[in-house]
């Protein structure tokens, strides 16, 4: 099968439920010869999908699948690519709109589809429906999703915070429904937590363009990645600011840690990469929301890599990295953005400065720096 014959899926996915229904139904009224899947992960925690097939008149079927090894992604694979590869067969199918259960996130589909789809079928959209007057309201909800009835598999323990940002972060088009209730904070918000998304009326036209339109995984998978994310830029609208804050410095360890939770507090979201000054050659991944953080390791920086291996690294990363390379450090840096209404950027700039190491400690070279508090151990080595 030619890539002309393929069938066109696209992927509709967000926590706003209500606004995820009406960008879907929209697609199916818009694009004649339009159907849609979507897979209930409700009763997922007790092991049951439901999944159900509807074009824009209603409901053309209905059918149950396993959770399979307690992974709602792999029941999707499992279940979601042999539906769409019997559509795609069948030749009577203009675009297959995937409306994504609640919390299950469109990179992982997004992936499993372009790695599984084979010749029978095409990603063309990946787009997240958004109720602009809910923004900061599940932005700043550091629930899990267990708590919220929203767990997509019996050991899901993401928040609806993180879960949601993600979701927001990840589409490069972003459906927003009409509320009456949105302001101009929350439209600002918006704005600068994704900057380069296409923002689309559900009632424009330019909806169903955008499903079509194509989707490149690869691509929006480097531009996730802690090392050459397309982080936002210094912004301030509408009572909503975005602080971009890059150091040369590493961080003192222990000071750091200590600083946490204002840190984590200080901003409804914040993401980004990081160097500790005890593990200089570390590239550490910051992403907090809800008031919740995770650090973990991205990797090595290129700068503590042979040159040998820069051949096996992404051009896209080495380009980042490029961007960012002083003579002494290489790309270590410290490259974090805080977004938020009210944000206090000076006194922010202050406590992220206060963690850096003194003149005096950074005088005293990388193998001092290697015996300071490894405050960040238990977090980054555990098992």
């Amino acid at each position: 099968m030619d890539h002309e014959h393929q069938l066109p899926v696209a992927l509709v996915a967000g926590l706003h439920a209500d606004a995820r229904k009406e960008v879907v139904q929209r697609l199916l009224e818009t694009v004649p010869g339009s159907v849609a899947l979507h897979h209930d992960l409700t009763d997922a925690p007790d092991g049951t999908v439901l999944r159900t097939v509807r074009d824009a008149s209603g409901t053309i079927a209905c059918g149950e699948t396993p959770l399979v090894n307690d992974c709602a992604c792999c029941a999707l694979r499992e279940d979601l690519v042999p539906e769409l590869t019997r559509l795609a067969d069948g030749g009577l199918t203009r675009l297959a709109v995937v409306e994504l259960w609640d919390s299950v996130e469109p990179r992982a589909m997004a992936e499993v589809i372009a790695a599984h789809g084979g010749d029978h079928l095409a990603l063309t959209g990946v787009i997240t429906a958004v109720d602009p007057a809910l923004v900061l309201p599940y932005l700043g909800n550091g629930d899990d999703l267990a708590e919220a009835g929203l767990a997509a598999a019996p050991t899901d323990q993401r928040t609806v915070g993180d879960t949601w940002a993600r979701q927001l972060e990840y589409a490069p088009v972003l459906a927003v429904v009409d509320n009456g209730e949105a302001d101009d904070e929350d439209r600002a918000l918006l704005a600068q937590l994704h900057p380069t998304a296409r923002r689309v009326p559900v009632a424009s036209v330019e909806l169903a363009r955008a499903a079509l339109g194509g989707f490149d995984v690869e691509a929006a998978a480097a531009a996730q990645h802690p090392a050459c994310a397309l982080l936002p830029q210094d912004a301030d609208d509408a009572g909503v600011t975005t602080l971009v804050w890059r150091r040369r410095r590493p961080f003192h360890p222990e000071r750091l840690y200590e600083a946490l939770e204002d840190l984590c507090c200080a901003a409804a979201r914040s993401r980004g990469r990081f160097w500790l000054a005890d593990r200089p050659d570390t590239l550490l991944a910051w992403d907090a929301a809800g008031g919740a953080l995770c650090v973990e390791s991205a990797g090595p920086w290129l700068a503590s890599l042979p040159d040998a291996a820069w051949e096996m690294v992404p051009p896209m990363r080495r380009a980042a990295a490029a961007l960012d390379w002083h003579p002494d450090h290489g790309d270590c840096c410290q490259h974090l953005v805080f977004t938020s209404p009210g944000l206090d950027r000076d006194g922010l700039e202050r406590l992220l400065d206060s963690c850096l190491l003194t003149d005096t400690e950074y005088a005293s070279g990388r193998e001092a720096w290697k015996r300071l508090p490894a405050a960040f151990a238990h977090l980054l080595d555990a098992a």
